[in-house]
């Protein structure tokens, strides 16, 4: 064989993809003709504000935006980035030197790792968790060390102190994700001082991802970690237009902070592509200068599908805890179906409910026993599903 698949070395290191299993047995669910209400992957499927849109038109109806843009992001697009963050968050970033333009979060993160890491790095990375927090690790042949979670508080923190005390090498990097994917943990200003004076002791790079800013409940808001003093001597964080403004399959996202690590991401980033398609980067601008109502009335969407399926769910006798954040719902497999495990369960729910949704072993191994809900269906459509489920346990139980 000339071509030997077993030699590519990066590829060799990912593992199976738990959710493709899902995957398959819902497109062949659909292939027969059933209704799948679909709940597991993070898509948003609400559309981008209208304004944003007809900015991206007009934009691309313009030949000089055609041609290559900029690999960090026209400049005007990372002023507007600074301006959001000085109305969010009252930080002051240099949109020269603190602030690159990436395509989407994921890009990002996975070259910056590049960027800066080397065979035998250590990284923590909690469990569990979004899996490029993870294998952006793995894809640049540094050394992933797992942290539990947990409640995402001190009892996290403690953990990262004993572990640091244990590792050898000492650990180069800490991702962190707040609001939490999967999990939908949320957390204070008071936690981000204790991680970053934990890193800033321990000589670690800090990477934050705040994909969720804006999709908060119940009047909890997200804090940023640049808000903390001291953050960008040790601090990047990304910052995503996905879900706070339904716009997913644009790809928009920034890293700002550290201006070292920003340029080192910079640097990368100029030998690997032109930047994203002007016209959207355009549009972007747009849509950081909306008035906050753009945002909040999206967010008000996802908490009206969260109370759908969280009471819907009581109802069928599965209680679960209610998000202050993300577009997700972390949810314990009920007793009964413990033995199944995650994936089981997930495939379970989809043969007998019709409800897709993602198993937890997928976002690493303490996700195991818990599925998640990605609300990315109407409040219909949610009723629909917990009632699927509801008699799904109804049979069982005979």
């Amino acid at each position: 064989m000339l071509i030997d698949p077993s030699k590519f070395h990066r590829i060799q290191r990912l593992p199976p993809y738990v959710f493709k299993e899902v995957d398959e047995l819902k497109m062949a669910a659909r292939r027969r003709g059933e209704d799948i209400i679909d709940m597991g992957m993070g898509n948003p499927d609400l559309g981008t504000p209208q304004h944003i849109v007809d900015k991206l038109l007009e934009a691309a109806g313009k030949a000089k935006n055609h041609r290559y843009s900029v690999s960090r992001g026209i400049i005007k697009l990372r002023v507007a980035m600074a301006n959001w963050y000085e109305r969010r968050y009252g930080v002051q970033l240099d949109p020269e030197t603190e602030i690159c333009a990436t395509m989407g979060a994921k890009e990002g993160l996975a070259h910056l790792s590049m960027a800066v890491l080397a065979p035998g790095d250590v990284v923590f990375v909690p469990t569990p968790n979004y899996p490029i927090h993870a294998y952006s690790v793995v894809l640049s042949d540094a050394d992933l060390r797992t942290i539990p979670l947990g409640d995402g508080g001190d009892e996290f923190i403690e953990r990262l102190e004993r572990a640091v005390k244990t590792i050898w090498p000492r650990p180069k990097m800490l991702v962190l994700n707040f609001p939490h994917n999967p999990t939908a943990k949320v957390t204070d200003l008071a936690f981000f001082e204790k991680a970053v004076a934990f890193c800033r002791e321990n000589g670690i790079i800090l990477v934050h991802d705040l994909a969720y800013a804006d999709i908060c409940f119940d009047g909890y808001k997200a804090p940023s970690i640049m808000q903390i003093p001291g953050a960008k001597d040790i601090a990047v964080e990304f910052y995503s237009l996905s879900k706070s403004y339904n716009m997913a399959g644009w790809r928009v996202g920034f890293c700002v902070g550290n201006p070292k690590l920003v340029n080192a991401l910079i640097r990368i980033k100029s030998y690997l592509d032109y930047g994203m398609f002007q016209p959207i980067q355009i549009a972007s601008i747009i849509a950081l200068d909306s008035p906050d109502s753009v945002t909040q009335e999206i967010s008000a969407i996802y908490q009206a599908r969260r109370d759908k399926l969280v009471s819907g769910l009581a109802k069928a006798g599965w209680n679960i805890d209610t998000p202050k954040g993300t577009m997700f719902a972390w949810a314990k497999i009920p007793e009964p179906f413990d033995k199944l495990g995650s994936l089981g369960f997930a495939k379970h729910l989809l043969k007998e409910a019709r409800v897709a949704v993602s198993p937890g072993t997928g976002f690493g191994h303490d996700g195991e026993g818990y599925v998640r809900f990605a609300l990315v269906e109407n409040e219909h459509r949610i009723g629909q599903a917990t009632a699927g489920i509801r008699e799904m346990f109804r049979c069982d139980v005979k």
